[in-house]
């Protein structure tokens, strides 16, 4: 049987027409237009959310509570050395110092105890310590011994750090000052009951009340010793000055010399405070003698904050209470009360203060240890540690660890996290009265060359400013940005407006720093030397404008039915410049018949208004330049998409073209040019450049046009170079970055709101 072979049949091919090709792959446009617009979106929302996020985790850190932990408890050091006058503890939180009532000092391991040095205070024999205080804790360390034979001596600890096989070595010493013979400081030989010392480069300072003798009463005396290096010399002689203070000694209970060695406070035990100026070592006077505390309340703690401009007093109800040097209506120095902190129902016992920052550390007779930050008014930390009565407590330098001797003989050793204590609500958005200031107030300032600086960081004059300067924008942008956009859509002749609106929009295109240098180097002074002219062009220009218009109604019908329909403002241009020109012309002479002088002058003496050259007015016709192009171009759209049979059904129904324009043309086009009178404030509240040089960059609130300002946005640009990573400053302008960031969203949500029900009522019409 024979096989038959047949082929295979195949499929018939389908032949598109080019007509269904074309289809076909419109069709693959429009999806992968579809889809690339839905991924567009998305990106866009998923980068704000990130940027949020992000700026919310930078700034998280800001508002973590304050905590502390407890590390290791041990016994006391070398008890049979003595009592405990004061703990002290280095740099690297490693090794811890305790000062004796018997002159000794025991160096230890501030986690475990374990002594690594002890070491005895040059006292002479023969005599006794009948007082004991210590210098300013930043100042190496200084600490001061009064003696029963009316002498004292000074002593510093210090610490060596050295890195042998690349391990980390510290080597505690003691050294003297002031020379490790004791100074006498009262020649009748009178016990000193209380002392007080500073010391400086140059100059050092000591205050001691002596004791009553037979021969006389205790006084208040002050020895001040100046060094004198001499070329031929290696050590430095000692130039002393003495004097006694007119005031009783007999109820003082505590002294205590600021840092710059020019003022003094002695503290008595009925709660008066006396405040002596001894800038003049020879002659010291009274500056202010008053009560510190309330009635029926004694001082049990006293100390300086650092700084040393305000004092911390812990009275017996557990109230501290902050006194700072401010200055009165005479312009004279005086201790006031600025604040204070309801830190415990018992007396306070012991005030540590930071030797950094603007916190303190108080302990009561519980044994409870409090952490608080005076600017911000913040608790930050507040425990118990150990069950006994506190005798001694000490921060460390860099305030992350503290160390406390209880009445039990225990040493209690903790760590403390409290990296951003200067930051509240309060310090950030209320008015906060800072050191030497005379009253509360918004300060923004964030840095100084001085370790003692107080950071001042309110945000509040700064969204001030952001919201100034977008307001004078705004009030220089949106009129002529509106009139404009009104003028070009609707009356305009399409020939002029294919030049006029690609033109206004190109300005939109300039660089903003090009804007600004030229508004701080040119626009600025130039408004300075004409501020008469910028308010005569105010005047001149709209009377130039009219008087045109009245004139060329006179113009024959022959010539003026030459200008085509629509060209009406190309012969509007000459008669702006020349009226501009006009104006500044005449300012000079006419400010002078007026004001009999310049304009500035006599705003300053007739109302009192400073004038600063890089101010508001500035930023307002600047930023109001570069704000224009934007709010023009939307809102000249949203015009000229009206639909024409609305506009040709007004008209025919009798309206006038202004008639038509406001009643019909504008409420149709409200939501397009609401947009874009949001979309301009936008950009303005944004903007940076121009701000950043055209201002002063002065934080101030100050509503007059004529003084400068700072925004936020501004600030994160000249500050944010200088901030330390991760630290508060840092973590500030990144909350100022979100606070702008919030601002922005909430306003164009809001906008977007009001824009839809715009749409949605004039969507009938």
């Amino acid at each position: 049987m024979s096989e038959i072979n047949t082929p295979l049949k195949q499929p018939p091919s389908i032949k598109l027409s080019s007509g269904e090709y074309y289809q076909r792959w419109r069709l693959i446009k429009d999806a992968l237009a579809r889809y690339g617009v839905v991924a567009g979106g998305l990106g866009v929302i998923v980068a704000v959310v990130l940027i949020f996020f992000y700026l919310l985790y930078v700034v998280y850190p800001l508002f973590i509570s304050a905590n502390a932990e407890a590390v290791s408890q041990y016994a006391v050091p070398e008890p049979a050395l003595g009592k405990t006058l004061l703990l002290e503890m280095e740099e690297q939180n490693e090794l811890a110092a305790r000062f004796t009532d018997s002159g000794q000092v025991v160096f230890f391991e501030a986690a475990t105890g374990k002594t690594l040095l002890t070491d005895a205070v040059a006292i002479p024999e023969g005599t006794e310590i009948t007082s004991f205080a210590q210098g300013s804790p930043v100042n190496e360390g200084a600490v001061i011994y009064g003696l029963s034979d009316g002498r004292a001596v000074v002593v510093k600890h210090q610490y060596k750090v050295t890195y042998p096989d690349n391990v980390r070595l510290i080597t505690p010493s003691l050294t003297y000052p002031l020379g490790e013979q004791p100074l006498l400081i009262d020649e009748a030989g009178a016990a000193l009951q209380k002392i007080a010392v500073k010391v400086g480069q140059d100059s050092s300072t000591i205050v001691a009340k002596t004791a009553d003798t037979e021969q006389d009463l205790g006084k208040i005396r002050l020895v001040n010793f100046q060094k004198e290096q001499s070329l031929f010399v290696d050590e430095a002689a000692l130039t002393r000055t003495d004097a006694v203070l007119e005031q009783s000694a007999a109820d003082v209970a505590d002294i205590l010399i600021d840092k710059e060695e020019s003022n003094l406070y002695l503290i008595s035990n009925d709660g008066q405070m006396g405040f002596f100026n001894i800038s003049n070592k020879s002659n010291p006077s009274l500056r202010q003698q008053q009560n510190v505390v309330d009635a029926g309340q004694s001082i049990t703690s006293v100390t300086f904050l650092n700084g040393d401009l305000s004092l911390m007093i812990g009275d017996s109800s557990g109230l501290v209470s902050q006194w700072s040097m401010v200055r009165d209506k005479l312009n004279r120095p005086a201790m006031q009360k600025i604040r204070s902190f309801k830190v415990s129902d018992k007396a306070v016992l012991t005030i540590n203060a930071e030797q950094r920052r603007k916190g303190f550390m108080t302990t009561d007779a519980d044994g409870v240890v409090g952490i608080y930050h005076s600017t911000a008014e913040r608790e930050m930390v507040k425990v118990q540690v150990g069950g006994a009565l506190p005798m001694a407590a000490v921060l460390s330098p860099r305030a992350n660890t503290l160390l406390l001797q209880a009445a039990d003989g225990t040493l209690h050793f903790w760590r403390v996290d409290n990296s951003h204590p200067e930051v509240s609500v309060k310090s950030l958005w209320q008015k906060v009265w800072y050191q030497s200031y005379p009253k509360p107030d918004y300060i923004w300032q964030s840095s100084s060359a001085s370790n003692d600086f107080e950071p001042k960081y309110s945000l509040t004059p700064l969204v001030f400013g952001t919201l100034k300067a977008a307001f004078y924008a705004m009030l220089v942008a949106i009129p002529l940005a509106l009139m404009g956009a009104i003028y070009t859509a609707y009356f305009m002749a399409p020939k002029m407006r294919q030049y006029v609106k690609p033109s206004i929009e190109i300005m939109g295109a300039l660089p903003t720093v090009i804007l600004g240098f030229l508004a701080g180097l040119w626009l600025a002074p130039f408004m300075e030397e004409h501020l008469a002219g910028v308010f005569a062009m105010l005047m001149i220009v709209p009377v130039g404008v009219m008087l045109f218009a009245f004139v060329w109604q006179f113009v024959p019908k022959s010539i003026s039915h030459k200008l085509p329909e629509g060209w009406d403002a190309a012969l509007l241009i000459p008669v702006i410049l020349f009226s501009g020109w006009f104006a500044f012309q005449v300012s000079v002479p006419l400010e002078a018949f007026l004001f009999h002088g310049t304009l500035r002058d006599w705003f300053k003496a007739e109302w009192g208004i400073g004038y600063d050259q890089r101010n508001a007015m500035v930023v307002g016709v600047a930023m109001g330049f570069a704000v224009i192009p934007t709010i023009f171009s939307i809102a000249e759209d949203a015009i000229f998409s009206v639909p024409k049979h609305l506009t040709v059904g007004s008209l025919a129904l009798g309206a006038t073209p202004w008639q038509t324009m406001i009643r019909v043309v504008l409420l149709t086009a409200s939501p397009g040019i609401f947009s874009a009178i949001m979309i301009g404030f936008g950009r303005a509240v944004g903007e940076t450049m121009i701000v950043l040089m055209a201002t002063g960059n002065t934080p101030v609130m100050d509503l007059s046009v004529f003084q400068g300002m700072r925004t936020l946005a501004a600030n994160i640009a000249v500050e944010m170079p200088e901030s330390e990573v991760d630290g508060t400053h840092y973590r500030v302008l990144f909350l100022a970055a979100l606070v702008l960031f919030m601002f922005t969203f909430v306003f164009n949500t809001l906008a977007e709101i009001i824009r839809q029900r715009l749409r949605e009522k004039y969507s009938s019409l």
